[in-house]
């Protein structure tokens, strides 16, 4: 699953390679396939919901840095939410649930 996913999202943000800036129409673009690769994976369609409304929230506008593509900053935003979302890599579901 996972594995299938990474693909999907890996050919989604390969669309995005050679675009000087990030608009809103490319955004919008990106995060529809991103909810479909989640709902594909079996996420909750609320969650996927949720989660994209707040990429493209943080996406839409976002300059790139003159070190980053496009493409890359776009994983960055991903990547972040996916972590706040699901918590830090290597922490423990028994961490993540005597913290909250």
């Amino acid at each position: 699953m996972f594995d299938a996913l990474s693909e999907r999202l890996n050919s989604v943000f390969g669309g995005l390679r050679g675009r000087g800036k990030i608009t809103e129409e490319n955004v919008s673009e990106v995060m529809r396939e991103i909810r479909t690769a989640l709902l594909e994976a079996d996420v909750n369609l609320e969650v996927a919901r949720a989660f994209c409304d707040e990429v493209q929230q943080k996406a839409i506008g976002a300059e790139v840095i003159k070190t980053l593509r496009p493409a890359d900053m776009m994983v960055k935003i991903v990547h972040d939410e996916l972590v706040r979302l699901m918590g830090p890599v290597g922490q423990h579901v028994d961490e993540v649930r005597c913290s909250q």
